[in-house]
Order: C-alpha cells, then sequence, then structure tokens
C-alpha cells in the first residue's frame, strides 16, 4: 500500500523525502499541498500535523512530518539493509551529524537569509549571506577527499544535504569556489535513484518563483 506523501513539487525537503523512498523502493502516493495558497492550513491537515509543515506522511494512519525523521523513518522501516542509514554506532554518528549539521546550519542559513526576502520583503543582508558562504565552506571542507559527505558510500546524508545545495546555487555565492562540493553534486546527481526524474522540474519552478519574487 502506497505511503500518502503531502508535498510540493518545488519544495526541497519534500524532494529528500522522494529521493529517500526511491532509494529504498517506497512506492509514495503524492498529495499536492500548496503553501502559498493557504492548504497547508486546512482542519483536515491540521488534524494530521498540527504544525502543518510540509513534507508529512501518512503510512497507514502514521503521520510524520519533519524531512530528516521521515527519511530515516522510510529506511529503518523499509529499507533492505543498512547502508543508507548504517546501524554501527560510530558510522551512524557521523551520518546523524551531517543531518544535525544540514538542519541547524547548512538549510537554516540559507533559509534566514533568503526567505525574508522573498516572504517579508526585506533587504538583502549582508551578514545572513555570509553565514551562507561559512556553511558552504564546511560542507566543503567535510567533502575534501570524499566522495560522499558521511562516509565511503551513499548515505541518507547526500540525499538530504544535496537538494538544499542545490538551492544554494540561486544566491549570490561563487559556486567555482566550492570545488568539492560541485564533484559531489554531479555524482549524487548521477548515482541517486531517480535523482533528475524528482528533483529537476520542481528545482526549475522554485528557482523560477524565487527570481519572480526578488523581482517584484
Amino acid at each position: 500500500m502506497p505511503i500518502d506523501l503531502y508535498h510540493y513539487p518545488g519544495s526541497a525537503p519534500c524532494h529528500a523525502v522522494r529521493l529517500v523512498a526511491a532509494a529504498v523502493g517506497v512506492e509514495l502516493n503524492l498529495k499536492l499541498l500548496n503553501p502559498t495558497a493557504g492548504e497547508h492550513l486546512t482542519p483536515e491537515f491540521l488534524k494530521i500535523n498540527p504544525q502543518h509543515t510540509i513534507p508529512t506522511i501518512d503510512d497507514n494512519g502514521f503521520y510524520l512530518w519533519e524531512s530528516r525523521a521521515i527519511c530515516t523513518y522510510l529506511i529503518e522501516k523499509y529499507g533492505k539493509n543498512d547502508s543508507l542509514y548504517p546501524k554501527d554506532s560510530k558510522q551512524r554518528a557521523i551520518v546523524n551529524q551531517r543531518l544535525y549539521f544540514d538542519a541547524g546550519t547548512f538549510y537554516q542559513s540559507f533559509a534566514q537569509y533568503l526567505y525574508p526576502q522573498v516572504l517579508g520583503g526585506e533587504a538583502e543582508n549582508p551578514a545572513k549571506l555570509e553565514k551562507c558562504k561559512e556553511a558552504m565552506d564546511y560542507l566543503d571542507k567535510f567533502l575534501e577527499g570524499q566522495n560522499y559527505v558521511a562516509g565511503d558510500h551513499l548515505t541518507v546524508a547526500d540525499l538530504s544535504i544535496v537538494v538544499n545545495a542545490l538551492c544554494y546555487t540561486i544566491i549570490d555565492i561563487d559556486m567555482n569556489k566550492y570545488k568539492n562540493i560541485q564533484r559531489w553534486m554531479e555524482r549524487i546527481a548521477a548515482e541517486a535513484p531517480k535523482y533528475h526524474d524528482i528533483v529537476d522540474e520542481g528545482f526549475k519552478a522554485y528557482k523560477t518563483w524565487i527570481q519572480t519574487a526578488l523581482k517584484k
């Protein structure tokens, strides 16, 4: 029975969940939810997720939100092995550290810089842009001499972070400075199952939305 995924096509966290589902062979029933139209605030959805965030899944009555929690849940319940989320305590600790970095530093820096401009009409904040560059510096350092962000093979950390790294290409950052990140992004795009089917069209729409909003 497919798992319902409440999603929005341009959402990077939704892309991460879909990449993990593809990697573990889980079928998703995509249920479009458009936050810009207030569809996440309906009484029906608030019963499922009081925080009214996407992505949210409904796995036969088990409701879960926060993309990284969903990703690890899908792997632990449906994965055929522990490759994407190793059970070895030290290997898993590194994966977890990267996921926490993604949530608390990498994605957060991007969101705090860009969304006040897009949603609140605020002026660009150079100090917040520097935080984005600092986050990219960290990620590039993690990838020095490494093909993957958390070990010697593809993990959930790669699938979660890569879609957010793609978002960084929208803002005023010189991506050519980050050779390790560029190389890694190309590798994950080539290795992650259904990457282009899941990410390309949604990211294109997201990029257009951001660029249009910033011109207003």
